[in-house]
C-alpha cells in the first residue's frame, strides 16, 4: 500500500482557544461569516467536516453593530408560534433596541450546519450587548476582523 494516510484529529487532541470580537461599527454579514468560520474550525489546518474543531467566540458591543443600506428599517424578522395567526414580524431597528444579541446569534446560526454538530458549535458563541462579559478567566485574545 503506497501513499500517506489522511490525518484525523481525535476529539481529545483538539485545542480550543477563546477569541474576543468587538462588534462596534462592523458590518453584520461579514462579522457573522467570520465568526461562523471560527466556530466551525475552518481556520485551522486540522479542520474536519464531521468533527467540531472550532474555537469559542465572545462578541461584545452587539448594540453597536452596523447594518448597511436600509436594512435597519426595511428588513424584517419573522417568527411563528405554530398557531393560526401566530406570525410575529419585527424590524431590525426594533430588535436592535430590544435584544441586540439576537441579531448576531440569528445571523451566525444561519451560517452553521443544521444538525447536532451545528447546535454544538453554536453553543460556543457568547454574545453580549455591552462591553462587559463574564469570560475574563478564559483570557480571550482579541480578534480583529
Amino acid at each position: 500500500m503506497l501513499g500517506n494516510k489522511t490525518y484525523m484529529p481525535k476529539p481529545k487532541e483538539i485545542e480550543r482557544k477563546w477569541y474576543l470580537v468587538d462588534a462596534t461599527d462592523k458590518p453584520l454579514g461579514r462579522l457573522a461569516a467570520r465568526i461562523a468560520c471560527i466556530l466551525r474550525g475552518k481556520h485551522k489546518a486540522i479542520y474536519t467536516p464531521h468533527l467540531d474543531t472550532g474555537d469559542y467566540v465572545v462578541v461584545i458591543n452587539a448594540e453597536k453593530i452596523k447594518l448597511t443600506g436600509q436594512k435597519l428599517t426595511k428588513k424584517e424578522l419573522y417568527s411563528h408560534s405554530g398557531y393560526p395567526g401566530g406570525l410575529k414580524i419585527t424590524t431590525y431597528e426594533r430588535m436592535l433596541q430590544k435584544a441586540p444579541e439576537k441579531i448576531i446569534e440569528r445571523t451566525v446560526w444561519g451560517m452553521l450546519p443544521k444538525n447536532r454538530l451545528g447546535r454544538r458549535m453554536f453553543k460556543k458563541l457568547k454574545v453580549y450587548a455591552g462591553p462587559e462579559h463574564p469570560h475574563q478567566a478564559q483570557n480571550p485574545e482579541p480578534l480583529e476582523l
